[in-house]
This record gives C-alpha cells, sequence and structure tokens, in this order.
C-alpha cells in the first residue's frame, strides 16, 4: 500500500470528529460514512403550571385517566381537532398509552400528524373509537 493511501486510510479510521470508519481491501479504500438516524419521534411537555388531565377521549366530558405535572415529557403518536379549550382546538394522543391531552397545556417539539395518517380507521374525527376499530 503506498504511504499516501495508507496516511489517508489513518485519517479516516481515527475520523475528525464525525463518526468513520475506513478498511482497506486489496488496495481499494473503502469508507463507511456516518449511519442514518431515525427520525425523533414528536413528544410534548407540560406547559400549564398546575399540570394537566389525562382523558379517556379528546373532551373535558370526557373521563379523567390519569394527570401529568408541570414541565413533564410525553410522547405523541398522533392529533385530533375536537373540543376547544381557549382558543385551541387540538389534541394529543399520547404514545405509550390511549389517553389524549389538549394542546393547550402541552408544547409540542416534532411533527405531530393527525391521527387518520397514523390508525385508519381506529379512531373517528372526534377522537372516539370506530364502529370498525
Amino acid at each position: 500500500m503506498s504511504k499516501t493511501l495508507k496516511m489517508h486510510t489513518r485519517r479516516l479510521a481515527l475520523g475528525t470528529g464525525a463518526t468513520a470508519a475506513a478498511i482497506t481491501l486489496g488496495g481499494t479504500l473503502l469508507a463507511a460514512g456516518p449511519a442514518q438516524a431515525a427520525p425523533a419521534q414528536p413528544y410534548g411537555t407540560v406547559i400549564a403550571q398546575s399540570g394537566v388531565n389525562e382523558r379517556q377521549y379528546p373532551s373535558t366530558d370526557s373521563s379523567m385517566a390519569g394527570f401529568l405535572r408541570y414541565r413533564a415529557q410525553v410522547g405523541l403518536k398522533c392529533k385530533v381537532r375536537a373540543q376547544n379549550i381557549d382558543g385551541n382546538d387540538i389534541w394529543y394522543l399520547l404514545r405509550d398509552r390511549q389517553t389524549w391531552v389538549s394542546a393547550k397545556y402541552v408544547d409540542n417539539t416534532g411533527f405531530v400528524k393527525y391521527c387518520k395518517d397514523v390508525q385508519r380507521g381506529s379512531y373517528n374525527n372526534s377522537g372516539h373509537p370506530s364502529a370498525r376499530g
């Protein structure tokens, strides 16, 4: 292997702050770049100092199913338009359990899809389970 090729191989193997790998195979330099990261899943942070109630369905008329404290972080699966809470009609379905929170009290990070795009047939537009689901 030439001195120049050995030098380039060493530089790639050591990297420049990024993850890199270099393999010499039969005098041919093969380099693999950084792995593609999976897209981040959206999450929400409770911004209401008094916390927020989790609901069975996206409505304050629905049964309470839990409670999230101020600054709690929770995974968001999808969103629907439902009961308007002080000018905000978005409700989030939590990722790890089948409960809803009003977006009025939760600041989201990342893109949250509408539920019809995520669980076709599982929920109707009001967030209630459909007859088919």
